[in-house]
């Protein structure tokens, strides 16, 4: 993809731009805010689209070298070098130029939920819970369960988490679908191979401002939480139910200490859910057209399979099988998976865009 100078000019004269107002000192408040967030945005883009220039300038220097029999071999050399980077680099910038979704700097609240296969579809979901735990303490984010039910046998019916840290949106959005297992139950003394499920969605939490939420919308009811939990769990009314009458989206948290943090965490999650469903709306055909790249995200969608006696996971959106369950399951090696769906989406998006 050959990327015009002007383009590469506009880049650099925007960036500059935006360096010179945050280095005049008369941004404050909101304005210095969202100056930072350009910058923070452009400067990849800049950095890349400045080396491209200065490529491109390098290689007129060495063409005209060619006429000098002393400096040809150089030249010709160093050249060859250029001519081999600079399509790595256009490369790069064109990615790094692709519109990105603004929900991919935000937290995100991940949901797991046990689906077909009775007490092995909740340890499966605990199993889940702890990849994708483990995997955001490698990335240096911050996991904080909101909710959960816990099963009798271990694992999870559900549990809700609060994951906060740098890219979290845009490095587990894809994950979100039905995850399929594939192994011997450690009940099961046959040693048959069963098949259960649990569904996975990973929802962007919005700002404050991005949703509003009427208080007359709401309708808030508290009982006394029940399981585990110690005696203060059990012998208050601490536990919270909301309900957003316009939609009907129902919010429960009772794993909290006090009414008043159950209250809190369970806003999060609706305030999460009315914004998917607002994002949902607004990209109509984007929508649409994400499906035919890596998948929708829908939790009806089966999106990958962990198969255990054979030690392998397969991601049927884009066809990748990787012969490393232990490395994955284990958290540290889901990178390589979240990397693929990456930069398989960003491949689809290019070649949209160049038709």
């Amino acid at each position: 993809m050959t990327i015009p100078p002007e383009r590469l000019d506009q880049i650099a004269n925007r960036f500059a731009e935006i360096e010179a107002r945050m280095a005049s000192g008369q941004l404050e408040g909101e304005e210095f805010v969202q100056a930072s967030r350009d910058y923070a945005e452009l400067e990849p883009v800049a950095k890349l689209a400045l080396e491209l220039k200065a490529a491109r300038g390098e290689v007129a220097g060495l063409q005209e070298m060619l006429a000098d029999p002393e400096m040809r071999g150089m030249a010709e050399e160093e050249l060859e070098a250029l001519n081999q980077r600079i399509p790595e680099i256009e490369q790069q910038l064109a990615v790094a130029m692709l519109p990105r979704d603004s929900a991919d700097a935000k937290p995100a609240m991940l949901e797991i939920r046990a689906g077909t296969g009775g007490d092995e579809a909740a340890l499966f979901a605990g199993d889940l819970y702890r990849m994708y735990e483990r995997f955001a303490g490698e990335q240096g984010w911050k996991v904080e369960p909101v909710s959960m039910s816990a099963s009798e046998v271990g694992g999870f019916k559900e549990i809700v988490a609060h994951v906060t840290g740098t890219g979290v949106f845009a490095k587990l959005k894809f994950e979100s679908g039905v995850h399929r297992v594939q192994r011997v139950p450690e009940t099961e003394s046959g040693g048959r191979i069963h098949t259960s499920a649990a569904t996975v969605a990973v929802l962007p939490e919005p700002d404050e401002v991005d949703v509003q939420i009427d208080a007359g919308d709401l309708k808030i009811d508290t009982y006394r939480a029940s399981g585990a939990g110690g005696q203060h769990v059990n012998t208050t009314d601490s536990a919270i139910r909301i309900t957003h009458l316009p939609t009907g989206l129902v919010v429960t948290c009772q794993d909290g200490r006090s009414q008043h943090k159950n209250r809190e965490q369970a806003m999060q999650v609706l305030r999460a859910r009315l914004y998917e469903q607002q994002r949902d709306a607004a990209q109509g055909a984007e929508a649409e057209a994400r499906k035919a790249m890596v998948g929708s995200g829908d939790r009806s969608e089966r999106i990958r399979t962990y198969n255990y006696p054979q030690g392998r996971v397969t991601d049927h959106r884009i066809g990748l099988t990787l012969q490393k369950l232990p490395q994955i399951i284990a958290g540290p090696g889901l990178g390589e998976l979240i990397d693929a769906l990456i930069a398989e989406d960003e491949a689809k998006r290019l070649a949209a865009m160049n038709e």
